[in-house]
């Protein structure tokens, strides 16, 4: 027997009439790449979305076609999202910071119609207009004013006269819950990237679920400025919670430096923000370079990559800016996990809750994880024992798109890639990423303990640890470090570091000073890159002792 229950879609379009009807008066407000601050409310975002959805219509786009931009956090990149979405078609958020030749090649794979961009990234769109295959119109997010003079794009259209051409009479359409709603490509596997393609009920049920109380915890209240970009993984799902809570959103645009983040979050008032440690260690340098402080920011969270634990220490003890620490991939919508406390852990010492709250984290309600051994046997949760970790929920993907890497799930499940832990309490511990765990001795060692306990030096401003080839362990740590400006620290300084926090033979064998670190397109470290340049160091200096040998 069925319940008598209304069967209303779970659609976007839905998100933005709530905000709409009961939030209507609440800000967004964007720094523009025309350098300005712009200001607009939920009501404003309701009537320009329906006349964007008009325009993207009027130029041949169809319900299921893939709608492709390339831009910053900004209110027109928001219309975007709830105009192409809540029409029916496909919303494509490329990166920029992609090479042109793997933008040409994911926009093709997508088979995009129409591609908008912010005018940054325009000579980034004059090196692949004429090689795209399915593109028919480029639209330069701006107003006639700023429109380039002259350019390689034939027939370049100007988004504010697209808007401005329709009325505001569109009715967002009812259809199949279940109707893909966006498309983002993730590099973090092998081969070409792949597209994960969400649904308007995936995307509702992790709205509902990032906005809880033990999860992002947003609410009206609050002023939400997200710097992990829009077009990685959809800001985390920010956009649609806040418009789901109501709460105040402020897009940083481009200016994502130390300053201009401070600034933007004293002058708007922002209570929460949101991105990877690298970009919050330029707002660190910048606010104790200063003697600066927050005086509205209380909560921060961090994903991307582990949060360094001498990151956390700074917001937490220094400036008293919570730190949520979560998890999640572009395969996860992406929260998975975040490591908000239970009040069991109230009675615990201020060491020992830092402990768990640099875990990655538990599960919000709706995923489920486990972590199993080479054999795919399940592993105790015991906080000690590491396998591979497994997740699944009406938000993780299922396969890619056009069915690319078939056979992506194991026995239902989707296998991350990650290697990690789980204790009693269900808080999870990634140790590292199963390619760039190091096998010394047929022993693994944690990539990212070993860097943590390096950015904690206060010399150190970044770290990267690798497996370097061994004549007898096979691979060994090799710590590849880039120095505060100003700093100094010797090799023997930095391995005497280690002395007493780790086994010994964990102790990295070598150290090697660089000028940077290479970051990929989301912010993280690109140790690939890293082991093709030095995986033969240990080989080629003799000098260098074995530290597990030396134990």
């Amino acid at each position: 027997m069925n319940g008598l229950m209304m069967d209303r879609p779970l659609l976007i379009s839905s998100l933005l009439v709530h905000a709409e009807g009961q939030h209507g008066e609440r800000e967004i407000v964007s720094r523009r790449v025309e350098g300005d601050i712009h200001r607009m409310t939920y009501k404003d975002l309701g009537r320009r979305a329906r006349q964007l959805a008009r325009a993207v219509a009027a130029l041949g786009v169809k319900p299921g076609d893939r709608v492709g931009t390339l831009a910053w956090n900004g209110h027109r990149h928001l219309e975007l999202y709830y105009a192409v979405s809540g029409s029916g078609a496909v919303l494509h958020t490329l990166n920029p910071r992609l090479h042109p030749d793997q933008l040409t090649w994911i926009a093709d794979h997508a088979e995009d119609q129409v591609l908008f961009f912010d005018l940054t990234f325009l000579p980034l769109i004059e090196a692949i207009a004429s090689r795209v295959k399915t593109v028919r119109h480029f639209v330069a997010m701006t107003d006639r004013a700023h429109m380039p003079e002259t350019t390689k794009i034939p027939n370049l259209l100007c988004y504010e006269e697209l808007v401005a051409a329709q009325p505001d009479d569109f009715v967002w359409p009812e259809f199949d819950e279940r109707t893909a709603s966006s498309l983002c490509y993730t590099s973090g596997t092998t081969g070409n990237p792949k597209g994960v393609l969400y649904s308007h009920r995936s995307t509702l049920l992790h709205t509902f679920a990032a906005a809880l109380h033990d999860a992002l915890d947003v609410s009206s209240a609050d002023t939400i400025l997200p710097v992990v970009p829009m077009f990685h993984v959809n800001a985390w799902g920010l956009p649609y919670v806040a418009c789901m809570v109501g709460a105040k959103l402020v897009f940083p645009g481009p200016a994502l430096d130390g300053k201009s983040l401070h600034d933007l979050f004293e002058a708007e008032g922002v209570t929460v923000s949101a991105g990877v440690p690298t970009v919050w260690q330029g707002l660190l340098t910048h606010v104790e370079g200063n003697n600066l402080k927050f005086s509205t920011m209380r909560r921060t969270i961090i994903g991307g990559s582990a949060c360094p634990p001498a990151m956390m220490d700074a917001f937490q003890q220094r400036h008293d800016v919570k730190v949520l620490h979560a998890w999640g991939m572009t395969e996860t919508s992406p929260v998975g996990t975040t490591a908000a406390l239970k009040p069991v852990h109230a009675s615990l010492d201020a060491d020992q809750r830092r402990a768990l709250q640099l875990k990655q984290g538990r599960t919000v309600f709706g995923v489920e994880m486990k972590i199993v051994d080479v054999n795919g046997q399940p592993l105790p949760h015991d906080g000690k024992t590491s396998g591979e970790l497994m997740v699944r929920g009406p938000w993780i993907a299922s396969g890619y798109f056009k069915g690319e890497a078939q056979g992506a799930l194991v026995d239902g499940w989707f296998p991350t890639g990650d290697v990690a832990t789980i204790d009693a309490d269900g808080f999870m511990n990634i140790t590292d990423r199963s390619k760039d765990v190091i096998k010394s001795g047929g022993e693994w060692i944690g990539s990212i303990d070993l860097e943590n306990i390096a950015m904690a030096h206060p010399a150190v401003a970044m770290a990267a640890c690798i497996a370097a080839r061994h004549p007898k362990w096979d691979e060994r740590p090799l710590l590849i470090v880039v120095k505060k400006p100003g700093a100094e620290v010797t090799r023997d300084e930095l391995l005497q570091f280690y002395e007493g926090k780790i086994a010994r033979w964990w102790t990295p064998d070598d150290v090697i000073f660089v000028d940077s670190i290479p970051l990929g397109a989301t912010g993280k470290m690109q140790k690939s890159l890293l082991r093709d340049a030095y995986q033969d160091h240990l080989i080629a200096s003799d000098k260098v002792p074995s530290s597990k040998e030396a134990a």
